[in-house]
């Protein structure tokens, strides 16, 4: 509490002074801080530095709030018409903002190395000094358990690309932002590498790097104190919060290959919200053109071979999407009112239209559009038929052999020659490629106030509002059901996600020793699917005669599949934390329960503890329960996606059904459960100044996982039954498959974190400002119950073992007059990809970075990702299967070396 000692009634002064980092002596350089004397506000600069006038004079005890972490409180004296400093006050008692995690304990904040439980704080240089701006793959190159990579071909995935910590779902992970949920994505992940299949989480690439201060990764499950989604851990995001201060900065940068240009320009701006608050402003600007790694397939070079000038070489395009128009705007508020109250609050706005190919449709033997068994023949339509609904052949269209590729020339002629008879190869004679993706749209709104009561008790209260949607297109394609007058491209409808949630938390340290905290939550889901042009999801009149239905690649939703579900939860929940005063060991302890109205009540624990042995050991170890509820989409929604069938050889479309549908419960389906864990770490850390290391074993059973299940092959009555239940599309499926809990798992491994600053924080004693770090991870995962029945050995080997084993990165940064260098060496170890059907080998790769100040203010900075251009080991049957020449699976990319230019002007 503030309070105010006797005053003089005459006279007023000034405080100015300077904030410093406790643990380095350098200026909090932007950090926000409200002094609050008489409601009267103070704001550090960009250096540090903070200046309040007007102040009455006397003794005055004076609250500085580091926005975010703790409050120092201080008695000063005001002279009438003297400036009072108080750098010496604040440098001795100032709480460190860089490296202070919030995650893990609702108790004061403290470093990683005193955390009782894994955690990386990652501060906003080290996404600074990458040549990406995607938060995804900055985020890849500092974590070795996190793992995402590009999507060459995966349906919406392109879009929201699925994530990985600790060899776990992307909704596993509970993202959080300045210690709010953050609402999940639209998308379902239908192809996601195995490892990601049936995952919706959340979209971490609408945040944009320029506005996070740091990055907060907790390595540990997390359920009982942060709910559903905290199974693998918790990232949350700071946003930064300079009420003074900016930079904009320009990227812009190209593959070695001399493809895949893409440019950046963002900024961000610190400006002050009256007297005592502070509105940060961030925005973010840009695009990339595709990049191509193919081969030309063997079916495309045998149609050129034999005359068909209409095929494009390479028929179909494996690499980097395009990204147009990527728009992020965010701002962080927070407003500081009498007595300590502060209100708070932060909001986004973010749109991106993203695009990219699918399979080639090949023009002789595409089933359902130019032939109905394998390109023996090609398939015609007959218009008079269509017209009447009479399958007599009124029409009397000849046969079209296909013989060495070639389509007999004259019967084919006789075809486009009869305005009753009709095949795509009048309208796309080479064949075509689906071109599909989506306009992406991602805002939220959280708004809170939080204080003190006069017996100490701190209180939060907020609500938040989130939504994401994907407006699915997909062109160049056709509805072949509609015959001659089926459009070529498509709107095949929308997902859309929106997410409510309410906050209530209360924390009170009981004493110095003990901390109590708890809390009640409320969330409001919704997934929603919008109903698709009819054009992408009718069965037109030529569907009788074996043309397939629904927009090719992606069939539109129908009014019947449509709809809007929603589930309501609540929680509460509580935490007791107790340390020594001289923080040699640390004890807690956290219980939630929460009621799903769909699945009813689940209660976890977690227990976790921190011990000393010496002045630089100490040992950490936690146990944990945890859950996670299937989504409303993973229980509604359904989806159509072309996959090549490496036994047949050729495109079949896979449905992806409710686990709850007739024909689903025939295969095992059965209505979805939750997930349950057991989740336990144990490891040590060492903090002797310039060197540290911390190393930490985890292991997370997980009981009922949800996923999706293997496929199954599609009769005519079973796509009859989902006709009837409005997937109009099934008559084209070639298998099915759905939601199941009928597996468990067993995810162990080891991580181990190091740095080492010679001389200390500045390189001081002779270090020259040398630093190094490095991160090592090892994961395994096994499936160690599962029912044969909706689960076979692709699938359980994808879950195992598609994603890297091992991974580490080592990295150095010199500074030396003004220039700084890094470089950083990365090894992603094997994995397998069931597209292809193989292993694939490890790999290192080489990141180098060096930056020139041009002025106090300005610099340029050039470098290269994978400087030495490396490539995962080529596909030795590219051009046989479908002409991706790299693993469309490779943790890393397939698109070799990037190298870019930034300048960056700061004020």
């Amino acid at each position: 509490m503030l309070h105010l000692l006797p005053a003089s009634a005459a006279g007023q002064g000034a405080i100015e002074g300077t904030i410093r980092n406790a643990l380095t002596g350098a200026p909090l350089a932007g950090a926000q801080v409200a002094i609050i004397a008489l409601n009267l506000g103070g704001i550090t600069d960009p250096g540090g530095r903070f200046e309040v006038t007007d102040v009455p004079t006397g003794t005055h005890t004076v609250q500085i709030s580091l926005i975010g972490y703790s409050t120092v409180t201080l008695d000063i004296a005001v002279a009438t018409g003297q400036r009072t400093r108080l750098d010496a006050e604040l440098s001795a008692t100032a709480v460190a903002l860089e490296g202070l995690v919030a995650v893990g304990s609702r108790a004061r904040p403290r470093t990683v190395t005193q955390s009782a439980v894994p955690i990386d704080a990652i501060a906003s240089r080290d996404f600074v000094e990458q040549g990406d701006t995607d938060l995804n793959d900055l985020l890849r190159t500092v974590i070795p358990s996190f793992n995402v990579n590009p999507q060459a071909v995966g349906d919406a995935a392109r879009i929201i690309r699925p994530a990985s910590l600790r060899g776990l779902a992307p909704d596993h992970t509970l993202v959080l932002v300045n210690g709010k949920r953050r609402h999940r994505a639209a998308v379902i992940t239908w192809i996601g590498g195995g490892f990601a299949d049936g995952a919706q989480g959340p979209d971490i690439s609408s945040i944009p790097a320029i506005a996070v201060r740091q990055a907060e990764v907790l390595r540990d499950g997390a359920s009982a104190q942060y709910g559903s989604d905290a199974i693998a851990g918790v990232m949350n995001f700071t946003l930064k919060d300079a009420s003074s201060g900016g930079s904009i900065e320009f990227r812009t940068g190209t593959f070695m290959e001399g493809d895949g240009e893409s440019y950046t320009l963002a900024g961000n701006i610190g400006l002050p919200l009256g007297n005592n608050g502070f509105a940060n402003l961030s925005a973010e600007f840009g695009a990339s053109n595709p990049t191509s790694r193919s081969v030309q397939r063997d079916d495309a070079a045998a149609l050129i071979a034999a005359g068909n000038t209409h095929v494009r070489d390479p028929a179909q395009i494996w690499g980097a999407h395009t990204v147009d128009n990527d728009l992020k705007l965010w701002g962080n508020f927070g407003y500081f009112l009498r007595d300590g109250l502060q209100l708070y609050g932060h909001a986004n706005q973010s749109t991106e239209t993203v695009a990219g190919g699918f399979f080639f449709r090949n023009p002789n033997t595409r089933a359902g559009v130019y032939s109905l068994d394998g390109g023996r023949t090609l398939l015609v339509g007959d218009v008079l038929d269509a017209r009447d609904g009479v399958l007599d052949g009124s029409a009397g269209c000849p046969v079209v052999n296909i013989t060495n590729w070639v389509p007999d020339p004259v019967a084919l002629a006789r075809v486009f020659e009869d305005p009753n008879c009709f095949t795509f190869q009048e309208l796309f004679p080479g064949g075509f490629t689906p071109q599909f993706g989506g306009d992406a749209m991602d805002a939220s709104a959280v708004a809170g106030v939080k204080g003190q009561t006069p017996g100490g008790l701190l209180w939060d209260a907020s609500v938040g509002l989130g939504r994401n949607a994907i407006d699915f297109f997909i062109d160049n394609t056709v509805n072949a059901s509609l015959g001659p007058e089926s459009p070529s491209s498509f709107d095949p409808g929308i997902y859309q996600q929106s997410e409510l949630n309410i906050n209530v938390d209360l924390n009170y340290a009981v004493n110095d020793v003990v901390n109590v905290a708890g809390g009640a939550e409320f969330r409001d889901e919704h997934f929603e699917i919008g109903i698709g042009e009819d054009a992408s999801w009718m069965i037109g009149p030529f569907a009788a005669q074996g043309f397939s239905s629904g927009s090719n690649g992606f069939p539109g939703f129908s009014d019947i599949a449509a709809g809007d579900w929603h589930r309501v939860n609540f929680a509460v929940y509580g935490d007791l934390e107790a340390r020594s005063r001289d923080d040699r060991w640390t004890v807690a302890a956290a219980l939630r329960t929460e009621r799903f109205e769909d699945f009813g009540t689940t209660a976890n624990g977690k227990l976790a503890a921190r011990l000393a042995l010496g002045e630089a050991l100490a040992v950490r170890g936690s146990v944990s329960t945890g859950f996670r509820a299937p989504t409303p989409g993973q229980q509604n929604a359904f989806n159509v996606s072309t996959q090549f069938d490496r036994t047949l050889r050729e495109l079949v479309n896979n449905g992806t059904i409710p686990s709850t549908s007739r024909v689903a419960e025939i295969a095992g389906g059965k209505p979805l459960d939750a997930e349950q864990s057991v989740n336990a770490s144990l490891g040590f850390v060492v903090d002797a100044g310039a060197f540290s290391v911390s190393a930490d074993y985890f292991r997370i059973a997980l009981s009922d996982r949800i996923a999706l299940s293997q496929v199954f092959s599609l009769d005519p009555a079973d796509a009859e039954r989902l006709i009837a239940e409005g997937i109009t599309s099934a008559r084209n499926l070639a298998n099915f498959r759905f939601f199941t809990n009928e597996f468990d798992t067993r995810t162990q491994g080891v991580d181990v974190v190091a740095s080492f600053v010679p001389g200390g924080a500045g390189g001081a004693g002779g270090g020259g400002g040398t630093e190094f770090s490095l991160a090592f991870n090892h994961t395994s995962t096994k499936v160690t119950r599962y029912n044969p029945r909706v689960l076979d050995e692709v699938r359980i080997r994808q879950l195992e073992d598609a994603l890297p084993g091992t991974r580490w990165m080592a990295s150095a940064r010199r500074t030396l007059g003004g220039v700084s260098a890094l470089a950083r060496l990365s090894y992603y170890g094997g994995w397998f990809d069931a597209r292809d059907d193989r292993p694939y080998p490890g790999e290192y790769l080489v990141d180098l970075e060096a930056s020139y100040p041009l002025t106090a203010a300005a610099s340029v900075t050039i470098g290269a990702q994978n400087a030495l251009n490396r490539y995962p080991q080529e596909n030795p049957n590219a051009a046989a299967v479908a002409g991706n020449l790299y693993s469309s699976a490779s943790p890393f990319g397939a698109s070799g070396g990037f190298v870019y230019a930034k300048a960056v002007y700061r004020w």
